[in-house]
């Protein structure tokens, strides 16, 4: 995949997750408020077991979103170093298609296969 189509992909994907993880840090706050705000128990109230889950969820969401900034990161970095698109383990291309579906990826579709066993 050519350098600059790789960069646009991975800068719009950046954003689009940056913007994704604002508003699940805006939902976190909300339920956190929430909880602190309602006199629910926990343990024995519903409502506050569905509070409890709803932080649960969003704090999830919110690990999700940047643990996919980080890999976002790294591939933009991998590209400034000029081993985007090649696979970390047996150092082939990353075929184009892949690296479309999956502009994070790391290795190559047979590594990958191997991989997941």
């Amino acid at each position: 995949m050519e350098q600059e189509r790789a960069k646009r992909l991975l800068v719009a994907a950046q954003r689009e997750v940056l913007e994704r993880a604002g508003a699940l840090d805006d939902a976190f706050d909300d339920v956190v408020a929430a909880l602190r705000d309602s006199n629910a128990d926990d343990e024995h109230d519903t409502e506050g077991q569905t509070i409890a889950v709803d932080r649960a969820m969003a704090d999830a969401l919110r690990r999700g979103a940047r643990d996919q900034l980080e890999r976002i990161d790294a591939a933009l970095e991998r590209l400034d170093e000029g081993t985007y698109g090649v696979c970390a383990n047996c150092g082939r291309p990353i075929g184009d298609e892949r690296l479309e579906a999956l502009p994070t990826t790391t290795l190559c579709v047979d590594c990958a296969r191997r991989a997941a066993g």
